[in-house]
């Protein structure tokens, strides 16, 4: 066959054929160089490959050896896969592309030092990400590249953060109550159903003095009585604001139960 289907069927033999003559070399060296040699296989051979069960001595010749050391594809492999020795893994990580360093993150596999590793190379590349990169990124980050993503000044990079599920309640309050918390943030949390269904999202959005009034003010009637007075209390909110959240909590506590038009605390 010459279709994708063909072509599938045989990278899979292809895959097979090597991955059974490295089990068959095992940690023999001499007898992986020579397998190499004589199959040499395809870079997409070996992306594959990386995904199974590997000799430690055949994963080591590939991170240290060219031409499949100058290639950042095999190297972001190669520190995914659990067999690799980690001092290697620890090794190739600078060289790796921000794709490749996300998974390392968020991977259950690797070692708490490896994902740290992963994530304080990102942290180091994030200033000179395209947009686009670190839109792509905000999707899919981990918590703690999460919480430097979230203080970005692009709207669409807090969009993404706000659809990862990997993003906490706690990091995101942090990110609101700053003094800089930035205003696409702030907007696209206002928009977000997901978070403004989270009532300390609320009560945050109402006493950040950079969220808009007409943003601040949509809040009021979802809280409770002492959030409302502490809202008409805090220093360097706006006037009407605070009236609003005052009026509110005086008629809230003229109902039954003292309790406001929606909402309570969670």
């Amino acid at each position: 066959m010459t279709g994708p289907e063909g072509r599938e069927s045989g990278g899979t033999r292809a895959v097979d054929a090597l991955h059974a003559e490295l089990l068959l070399a095992g940690e023999d060296a001499a007898r992986i160089r020579e397998v190499l040699a004589r199959l040499a296989p395809e870079e997409t051979v070996l992306l594959a490959l990386l995904r199974r069960a590997l000799p430690v001595r055949f994963l080591e010749h590939l991170g240290t050896t060219r031409p499949w050391s100058d290639k950042a594809n095999l190297l972001g492999r190669l520190v995914l896969n659990p067999r690799t020795p980690r001092a290697l893994r620890l090794r190739l990580i600078p060289s790796l592309f921000w794709r490749d360093l996300a998974e390392v993150a968020a991977s259950p596999s690797a070692a708490g030092a490896i994902r740290v590793r992963a994530e304080g190379r990102l942290a180091e590349m994030l200033p000179e990400m395209r947009l686009g990169d670190r839109i792509a990124l905000g999707k899919l980050a981990t918590p703690p590249i999460l919480r430097l993503l979230l203080t970005a000044e692009e709207p669409k990079v807090a969009e993404a953060c706000l659809i990862n599920p990997r993003l906490r309640e706690e990091d995101l309050l942090l990110a609101l109550r700053s003094d800089t918390a930035p205003a696409g943030l702030i907007h696209a949390v206002a928009a977000s159903t997901r978070w403004t269904e989270k009532y300390g999202v609320r009560l945050t959005l109402a006493l950040q003095p950079r969220t808009p009034l007409a943003v601040a003010l949509l809040q009021v009637s979802s809280l409770v009585r002492r959030d409302l007075l502490r809202l008409a209390r805090t220093p360097g909110l706006r006037p009407l604001l605070q009236a609003a959240a005052l009026r509110v909590a005086e008629e809230g506590e003229r109902r039954p139960g003292g309790r406001t038009l929606r909402g309570s605390a969670t």
